[in-house]
């Protein structure tokens, strides 16, 4: 589990500093779910939005379970080291979008426009949400909204080798969106304001950058493990006889 803290470290930092991305994509549905609701009912809308985040966040689980299934098979094959040096640059490639530096994962998108196609019409009949059944559906529904940074985490998550790691990461990573999307429907500005801005942006991506670095396979990965090793070896107390 040590080993994997800052992989779901990683992926929580995603989630958190992703959400501006996330406010294009579910932004309307937020004020779909809360505008239906008087002002006054306050409780009644953050439970709609817990169990909408709630919906949004399983599906993003279920999908690292099955996607890790499939790098289950990569991960005992040839191409392991191949899938680790993707999902490396993945990684590289999500730090640089949340740094504001490079925006190519948008291309990705279009990797499931052809699947929404078919749950958008599902999705939109659970509109207007009157009930938490509803509102938790049609988070779960919503969690296959093509996105290009949700893909990419899918994608780095499958490269963990086992069903569960790569589920764990992709809750983390919606743990991660939560504040976000939360603070919108509640219109909590000063949170949003935060998280949006430059520097702090850019301290999230350069440290997701050197998670990626870390995890490409190569001398450098040798060298730190040779080097904990040493360190535990010298760490080691001394019996006299």
């Amino acid at each position: 589990m040590a080993e994997l803290a800052p992989l779901l470290l990683s992926a929580f930092i995603l989630g958190l500093l992703g959400g501006g991305h996330c406010l294009g994509m579910c932004g309307g549905l937020m004020g779909a779910l809360t505008l239906a609701i008087p002002p006054e009912q306050r409780t009644r809308r953050f439970r709609l939005l817990l169990a909408y985040n709630l919906g949004r966040i399983l599906s993003y689980g279920l999908a690292g379970l099955l996607i890790g299934l499939v790098g289950w098979a990569v991960a005992n094959s040839p191409a392991a080291t191949l899938l680790r040096v993707i999902a490396a640059l993945l990684l590289i490639a999500m730090g640089l979008y949340l740094a504001g530096w490079w925006s190519g994962l948008t291309h990705i998108e279009a990797l499931g426009r052809g699947l929404w196609r078919h749950i958008q019409p599902i999705a939109q009949k659970l509109l207007p949400v009157s009930s938490l059944p509803r509102a938790l559906l049609l988070g779960a529904l919503w969690g296959w909204l093509p996105c290009g940074l949700v893909y990419s985490t899918l994608l780095w998550s499958a490269s963990q080798g086992t069903s569960t790691d790569s589920a764990l990461l992709m809750l983390a990573f919606g743990v991660g969106t939560w504040p976000v999307l939360l603070a919108t429907g509640l219109a909590a500005e000063r949170l949003i304001a935060l998280l949006r801005k430059r520097g702090v942006r850019m301290a999230g991506g350069a440290l997701v950058i050197l998670f990626g670095l870390w995890s490409l396979p190569g001398p450098h990965q040798a060298w730190l493990m040779g080097h904990g090793s040493h360190s535990s070896a010298n760490s080691e107390p001394v019996h006299s006889h």
